[in-house]
């Protein structure tokens, strides 16, 4: 329950960061700079030996405009330590492992993944001598789950193209019995609908291209580490050169002060579309975690303050033929990846051949949409149109 004298999230996303960077104006000016210049050897010196941050050093360790954000994305997850910036999600969830593998270390993680989260197991870690092991993202008993090599756990709730919703804090609580590191992708929900430190996350990963970002022109990653995991976070982003330009770390900014509006009407227009498309006879399945047929709907009903935008469904029969029929027809959703932004987006969804412990069976073939600010009705006719093509040449086939 939140207190008198504690700030609601609405105010923290139109206050935090905003001060000393930006007075006297509203927003923080964009500094662009790579060298910085010191009085002397000695304060080159001193400040070389403090590497603090919000100190002048050289441009790779921030200004201003990375600080703001930084401290803004910090102070929306209670309880946090501190908040690394990321050029995109995907580099966000690369350092965040770095910064707890090595060599001889498992990892966990979800079989429900961000598909470039599994390319980067297999790739990057694999070689370096850490063993990945997936795992199913409903299981019954997280405490079965971990070895006696398990250094870290990698969650995402709810999970890419799927949706189901993963019991976060039971996973965490008996990660955190055997001194295992908990990470979560929380990209979807942001940690307005979950705040994930509070739920026992140690390091909490977003791809701020999506929703923080929020108008699909910048690309954007974060990790905001809890008590006693900054410190090692922060020195491998240094030394991997990580490093956020200042005008995309200023839209990123911009974009987070109307996020919560926005995450507020794209929500309630995707379970509006949601609920619709529930009772087309084309549709066999609508996987979006705030329906009670979704898997996992009784923890997001417990531990969610709400849904965003995006969800998938499942088609009555036909082929990947008669799927493009219905996308692309489509007036009003643009064929892209990403999402997060203002406007609504649609792409064929493929679950079956980045899964490796759970099986995908359905009825038909997937498709993910991504709902945005356009009106509803709108929306909701223009799939209708791509619906009644679907028909006609699953029909037809």
């Amino acid at each position: 329950m939140m207190t008198d004298g504690e700030p609601r999230a609405a105010t923290t996303l139109v206050e935090a960061g905003r001060a000393p960077w930006s007075t006297p104006a509203v927003n923080p000016p964009v500094w662009r700079a790579s060298t910085i210049l010191f009085e002397s050897c000695a304060v080159l010196e001193a400040e070389e030996r403090n590497n603090a941050d919000g100190r002048f050093y050289y441009g790779r360790r921030g200004t201003p405009t990375q600080w703001a954000l930084a401290e803004a994305l910090t102070a929306l997850e209670p309880g946090a330590e501190g908040t690394i910036l990321y050029p995109s999600g995907v580099a966000a969830i690369a350092g965040a492992l770095l910064s707890v593998l090595k060599p001889g270390d498992e990892l966990l993680v979800v079989d429900s993944c961000y598909a470039p989260t599994r390319a980067f197991a297999r790739n990057i870690l694999a070689p370096m001598g850490i063993a990945t092991r997936f795992y199913d993202p409903l299981i019954a008993d997280p405490s079965s789950l971990f070895a006696a090599d398990t250094r870290a756990i990698l969650m995402e709730s709810p999970g890419s193209l799927t949706f189901e919703v993963q019991d976060v804090p039971a996973i965490c609580a008996a990660a955190k019995a055997r001194g295992v590191v908990t990470l979560l992708d929380n990209t979807w929900a942001t940690p307005l609908l979950f705040p994930a430190i509070a739920a026992g996350i140690d390091l909490s990963i977003l791809a701020c291209t999506k929703y923080v970002v929020g108008h699909s022109d910048a690309m954007l990653g974060s990790v905001t580490a809890g008590p006693g995991h900054y410190a090692a976070l922060r020195r491998t982003a240094q030394a991997l050169g990580q490093h956020v330009g200042p005008d995309d770390a200023w839209l990123g900014l911009r974009g987070l002060r109307t996020m919560g509006a926005r995450l507020k009407m794209q929500g309630e227009a995707a379970l509006t579309i949601a609920r619709w498309l529930e009772d087309r006879p084309e549709v066999a399945r609508v996987l979006h975690p705030a329906l009670p047929s979704s898997p996992g709907h009784a923890v997001f009903e417990r531990d969610f303050k709400g849904a965003s935008g995006l969800f998938s469904f499942v088609l009555a029969g036909g082929d990947g033929s008669a799927r493009a029929a219905l996308i692309d027809g489509l007036v009003h959703f643009g064929i892209g990846f990403s999402w997060g932004g203002f406007e609504s987006l649609v792409v064929p969804a493929d679950p079956a051949s980045i899964r490796s412990v759970t099986q995908w069976q359905a009825a038909g073939p997937a498709v993910r949409l991504h709902i945005g600010l356009e009106d509803v009705d709108a929306l909701i006719a223009d799939l209708d149109g791509g619906l009644s093509r679907f028909r006609a040449a699953r029909d037809a086939g």
